[in-house]
């Protein structure tokens, strides 16, 4: 996933954790912040995360708080570190670029972000937690496999606003219509704005959960891009807090909790996909 072009959106601070007891050996504090175990929290007792809604499987708002995939990761590093987890709705563009880590208004980014070079220069990335790919989700009866098709058979193509797939289709000679978000996306299908999009798979697989999606449009290929989504941190500023973020992934693959919100939040886990 990438980002928005759009001014910030709403900012949405929802607990999605349980707040722990914050042992005082533990960590430094004062008003604006605390270092835990070596790692920097701008605010003190809890770990501030940014996110771009929707994304689900991997962040959406249900019942008042924001859950899936990232949100129960980041909560294996809140709960490592004796503290709670907030998270804030952010355009993915400040949040990809390192503004809002650098603006101190968070302190990770968990947002369904593939690594790229590009984003390496503005972020500090945590090891891969999840083998992503991009999928062609179309109206039923659309014969178009690949963007090459698409552009052979003039269908409109739509993506989400600076995202991999966005770039991807440009990469493979397509000028998608561009979307502010992944509902907007979606809705550009149902309302015949574009004929097929672009997306992450387990989005599209998340809205195909839904018997209306499922009734009127299907996967029609599948893009290996190669990509891994990491979580990042402030570049060069919180190694420690990087370091506990790239821990609590490693323990959760070892000892199956991984698997686990993998079933959950996204479906069965394919082989693999918990290697370290």
């Amino acid at each position: 996933m990438s980002s928005s072009r759009l001014p910030s959106r709403r900012i949405a601070v929802i607990c999605t954790a349980v707040a722990l007891a914050l042992p005082l050996s533990a960590c430094s504090s004062s008003s604006d912040g605390a270092t835990v175990k070596g790692a920097k929290l701008i605010k003190s007792g809890q770990i501030t995360t940014c996110t771009h809604l929707p994304y689900a499987p991997f962040q959406s708002e249900k019942d008042g708080k924001v859950v899936g995939f990232d949100v129960s990761m980041i909560d294996l590093v809140a709960e490592d570190l004796g503290v709670k987890q907030e998270v804030v709705d952010k355009s993915f563009e400040t949040i990809k670029t390192g503004a809002d880590l650098n603006a101190s208004v968070c302190d990770v980014a968990a947002a369904g972000m593939t690594i790229t070079d590009e984003r390496k220069q503005n972020l500090d990335f945590s090891v891969p937690y999840f083998n992503a790919t991009q999928a062609l989700l179309a109206r039923k009866g659309v014969k178009a496999a690949s963007v090459e098709d698409i552009t052979k058979q003039k269908l409109k193509l739509g993506s989400q606003s600076s995202t991999t797939g966005e770039d991807f289709a440009h990469s493979h000679g397509a000028d998608p219509q561009s979307f502010e978000s992944s509902d907007a996306e979606l809705n550009g299908l149902r309302t015949g704005q574009v004929d097929v999009i672009v997306q992450d798979y387990p989005v599209v697989q998340n809205w195909l959960k839904d018997p209306a999606n499922s009734a009127k449009f299907e996967i029609v290929g599948n893009l290996d891009t190669g990509e891994q989504y990491g979580f990042a941190v402030r570049k060069g500023g919180n190694p420690k807090l990087l370091a506990a973020i790239n821990q609590a992934i490693k323990d959760a693959k070892s000892d199956g909790t991984y698997k686990k919100l993998y079933e959950q939040w996204i479906g069965p886990m394919p082989k693999g996909a918990d290697a370290q």
